[in-house]
């Protein structure tokens, strides 16, 4: 059959159109879920819609007609940005080992480090940075440098004040630190020589850390009888400051102020705010916290170096001092965690790394003290002694469920599990911290306080742990589901969630997390980890390379 000049020069008409049009673009996507619920972590009410990946980005959300590479079936399953765990403590694991078992198998894909710092100098972090990279780690990583970094390089871990030629040198380390890309600058006041910082010399390095838009994050000098001033002093250094301020795992942990602490300490940020300061905290979901059994002995014991501390320990008469103080309840200069927690029959052995007390972990202090027959401070003290260099570890059961779930319930509070990524999985985080909060956080949020206990509904547990700490930390390229932006995805089943890990067992692994997509790539694969190391280090807004 013939056909005519007008029917063939339409017919090439059409094939160099068709050249042109967008249709194959939607093709071969890396890519393609199918079928979701997608909560966009903007605090949305979920949609219906297919999400395609390509290159590590997200290039379409709705009716993806072009197939996926790898396809991945979706239906009655909920799709997230990728959760961002904002107080973690990686810095060292991920050096050793870039997987973060755990982080991911929470559906974590973004980890902000730095409570204790950056695990090298300031002159050193740009390299670090570049180690990581090289390394290859499964998740996004940034961190905070600590201001008592800066600190301990100028004066060492005694009580001394620094001189105004002194704190100008902790003032360049802390500007060193952010143009490297450190998130901000950090403290944990509770710890010597950390509670040594007198507030005014921290307003002058946040004030550095301002300059860079970067964040005064802290552990507040007192969570228990001063907590509410704690609070205030935090608030205190943004507002001079100019910096925002990230209180870390915000905690009402004084047991006769259960109900009451909470409640004012969320209205003074409030407060805050209204005046413009950039006020916020995280939160881990769980009554107990676990730290080193350092704690709980008076700060003046570290006042003059380790190896003072160490004579004071030994010291029977200097027990006696210390035994008085831990019995009179709060002072001023020294968080009492033991008596905040109601005592020694609320403080658990965590981690002894003495096989002679092995037998004695998850034991409370009383229980222990009852069959040693010996007081539960020389326990604790003989312990924290013998295990050096390690550093021995306790669960301080000193928070009321209701304060916890108040904290929770405030829009300017994200999640952060205080815990670090395990070296292989199963294994306890790299902290050798015996805490659920390790595997357990965030599929806790999801399963306890939005499923089961309606604390939270679905969409806004997603902000708290996406849209809303991406704003905090300015990684505006994450924490939303968006077209353009790097595809950090998780896909759960709402029905099946699990937070399995406990007390007794707290290295099991989460169920209800099908898959994690860390930039674009496949890390959690059906519930497997699949080796693929696509994170990225997060510098700071002060990075000046």
């Amino acid at each position: 059959m013939k056909l005519s000049h007008s029917v063939l020069s339409a017919f090439f008409a059409l094939l160099l159109l068709a050249g042109h049009m967008p249709v194959s673009a939607e093709n071969d996507h890396d890519i393609v879920i199918r079928g979701a619920r997608v909560l966009d972590g903007a605090g949305n009410p979920w949609v219906h819609a297919d999400i395609a990946i390509q290159d590590g980005k997200i290039v379409k959300i709705g009716r993806v007609t072009g197939s996926g590479l790898r396809e991945i079936d979706a239906s009655g399953k909920y799709v997230s940005p990728g959760w961002i765990d904002m107080m973690d403590q990686s810095g060292r694991a991920l050096r050793e080992v870039g997987f973060a078992p755990n982080k991911i198998n929470m559906g974590v894909t973004t980890l902000i480090g730095g409570e204790g710092g950056t695990v090298v100098p300031a002159a050193e972090i740009d390299a670090y940075f570049t180690e990581l990279g090289k390394k290859g780690i499964s998740v996004n990583f940034g961190t905070y440098y600590s201001a008592t970094q800066a600190r301990v390089a100028v004066l060492g871990d005694s009580a001394t004040d620094p001189t105004l030629d002194q704190l100008e040198e902790m003032k360049s380390l802390v500007a060193q630190a952010m143009e490297a890309g450190a998130m901000g600058i950090t403290t944990a006041l509770i710890y010597p020589p950390s509670a040594y910082h007198k507030t005014e010399n921290l307003i002058e390095l946040a004030k550095v850390a301002a300059e860079y838009d970067g964040i005064y994050a802290s552990h507040i000098r007192d969570e228990s009888s001063m907590f509410l001033e704690a609070v205030g002093e935090a608030i205190r250094i943004g507002e001079e400051s100019g910096a925002g301020v990230e209180i870390f795992h915000l905690k009402a942990a004084f047991y006769p102020n259960w109900g009451k602490d909470m409640p004012k300490a969320l209205e003074l940020m409030a407060a805050a705010r209204q005046r413009g300061v950039n006020v916020g905290a995280d939160v881990y979901p769980y009554v107990a916290g676990g730290t080193g059994l350092e704690i709980t002995a008076p700060n003046w014991v570290y006042a003059e170096g380790v190896e003072q501390a160490v004579a004071w320990l030994q010291d029977p008469d200097m027990r006696t001092r210390m035994k008085q103080e831990l019995a009179a309840g709060p002072a001023p200069e020294w968080t009492n965690l033991v008596y905040s927690s109601g005592g020694w029959k609320n403080v658990v052995l965590a981690n002894s790394y003495l096989e002679a007390y092995t037998q004695f972990h998850g034991k409370n202090f009383q229980e222990i003290g009852e069959a040693l027959g010996r007081d539960p401070a020389d326990i604790a003290w003989d312990i924290l002694l013998e295990a050096q260099p390690n550093r021995p570890l306790a669960l301080f059961f000193m928070m009321s469920e209701e304060d916890v779930r108040l904290a929770l319930q405030s829009p300017f509070v994200s999640i952060g599990s205080d815990a670090a990524s395990a070296l292989k999985e199963g294994d306890l985080d790299d902290l050798g911290l015996p805490h659920p909060r390790s595997y357990g956080t965030f599929p806790k949020i999801i399963a306890n306080y939005v499923r089961d206990q309606k604390v939270l509904s679905l969409p806004e547990a997603i902000r708290k742990m996406t849209s809303w700490p991406a704003t905090r930390m300015g990684l505006s390229d994450r924490g939303l589901l968006r077209e353009g932006l790097a595809a950090d995805i998780v896909v759960f089943d709402l029905e099946i969630i699990e937070d399995t890990a406990t007390w007794a067992e707290p290295t099991a692994k989460p169920t209800g997390i099908e898959y994690v997509i860390v930039n674009g790539e496949l890390v959690l694969d059906d519930g497997i980890h699949t080796g693929a190391t696509p994170g990225v280090v997060l510098r700071g807004p002060g990075y000046s390379r």
